[in-house]
């Protein structure tokens, strides 16, 4: 019996890859074309780079468009996960330099959505089954 190939099996280039990922969704994925998206690693912070490395993972691309940007006249990063915008505290203080404001931005974006005052967190712990 011959084997049989299922569709998407077939190995594909990632451009060919991305192509048909962008027919698929109706949109561009941004950083295909604009590498001002994509982090810039020189500029990572500690935190960061040890969370790569507790995560195995090799780049931040899940991350790269996430900036700090601003809420009230505040910084603040928006936070996908719960549709609201998470404000920067007074404490700390921000740099001149956006690619390192964006840093932070990622760093505090992931600090919130680990910690116990996420709203996913308080709805996972009260609707958790086990």
């Amino acid at each position: 019996m011959a084997a049989t190939q299922h569709p998407g099996s077939e190995t594909k280039t990632p451009d060919e890859f991305h192509a048909e990922r962008e027919k698929e969704i109706g949109q561009h994925i941004g950083y295909r074309y604009d590498v001002n998206l994509v982090p810039d690693y020189d500029r990572i912070t500690p935190f960061l780079t040890k969370y790569m490395e507790v995560m195995g993972w090799d780049d931040l691309n899940w991350l790269e468009d996430i900036h700090m940007g601003y809420e009230d006249g505040k910084a603040a990063v928006f936070d996908r996960n719960n549709n609201s915008w998470v404000r920067v505290p007074d404490s700390i203080e921000l740099p001149d330099n956006q690619q390192d404001r964006d840093m932070i931005a990622r760093e505090l974006l992931i600090k919130y959505q680990m910690s116990d005052r996420h709203p996913l967190v308080m709805l996972r712990k009260a609707y958790m089954k086990f």
